[in-house]
């Protein structure tokens, strides 16, 4: 075996492992490797999970507390793992979000990691960029911290801000055809590009590159030169950059390539169905645990 037949594992776009499943995973770390069903066709394959055979492990996460309370970063690394971080924070609506912690206290989690890890090794993922109304003419948006946000990953030497707009899926549909007077909206492309362009003007002064996630007819239309790029959440360049060594750079043809995913090819070893998001977001496509629609 070559060091390019390493792999990365993602854990995970399907729940949120960090916040509640860390048991878990680090069980399938001892044991050698997990076993994981694909949400499509129910098929059980055994992805490895060995030191030997793992290039680099990346995290996402709205909520690394439990992560950091169980000291599991230090565990991994200490056994020979790379970590890579995706952190999701968003402005603090209760409405959009409403089982994750207060914002100052996933500000500290964002510090605990920079000085544990390094800023280097995180994303902050601004994502999605909701529109929506709470009665008719009522016009919100989750942007009103975004400057605040900003500031301290600035201020942590953070490099990477990635964003994307709110998708629309039947369950969430659904889902919000419940809550009374309230519903999503989807701002045509101009609006679209105005906001990357306004958040990338505050990113600016943080020295702060914004890159979109799964956007390109928004990149299409923007100005340009104005910086603003195609993201890559999982990056192989990046993370040989990082920790060295060679992984694959075949794009991963299970995201969503034709929408603009930049993601290189990684193995994912959450699941829907085993693994429940408990953080119940209003635009999640995944399960959250008070909703179970397939």
């Amino acid at each position: 075996m070559g060091v390019s037949d390493k792999i990365i594992l993602s854990a995970s776009r399907r729940t949120d492992i960090p916040a509640f499943y860390m048991s878990w995973f680090m069980d399938g770390i001892r044991q050698g490797c997990f076993e994981v069903v694909n949400p499509y066709n129910r098929k059980i394959s055994r992805v490895p999970a060995g030191v030997e055979r793992v290039h680099s492990i990346v995290f996402w996460s709205k909520d690394f507390g439990p992560f950091l309370d169980g000291r599991y970063g230090e565990d991994l690394r200490a056994r020979g793992y790379h970590l890579f971080f995706n952190f999701t924070v968003n402005s603090e609506d209760t409405l959009l979000e409403p089982q994750i912690p207060p914002l100052a206290a996933r500000l500290d989690q964002l510090a605990s990691l920079g000085a544990r890890f390094g800023p280097e090794v995180i994303n902050w993922r601004f994502d999605p960029i909701c529109f929506y109304t709470r009665a008719p003419g009522d016009r919100a948006d989750n942007f009103k911290d975004f400057e605040r946000i900003a500031a301290a990953a600035g201020r942590l030497g953070i490099k990477r801000c990635v964003t994307s707009f709110r998708d629309d899926y039947a369950k969430v549909r659904k889902r919000t055809a419940a809550i009374p007077g309230f519903s999503f909206h989807d701002p045509p492309l101009e609006e679209k590009a105005a906001c990357c362009l306004a958040m990338q003007r505050t990113l600016n002064t943080r020295a702060i590159r914004l890159q979109t996630c799964c956007e390109k007819e928004v990149l299409a239309v923007l100005p340009p030169g104005v910086g603003i790029a195609q993201g890559s959440c999982v990056s192989a360049d990046l993370l040989m950059t990082l920790f060295g060594g060679e992984v694959s750079r075949k794009r991963d043809t299970g995201q969503r390539v034709a929408a603009g995913c930049g993601c290189h090819v990684s193995r994912d070893i959450g699941s829907y169905d085993r693994h429940p998001c408990r953080h119940n977001c209003l635009f999640c496509y995944a399960n959250p645990v008070g909703d179970r629609s397939p």
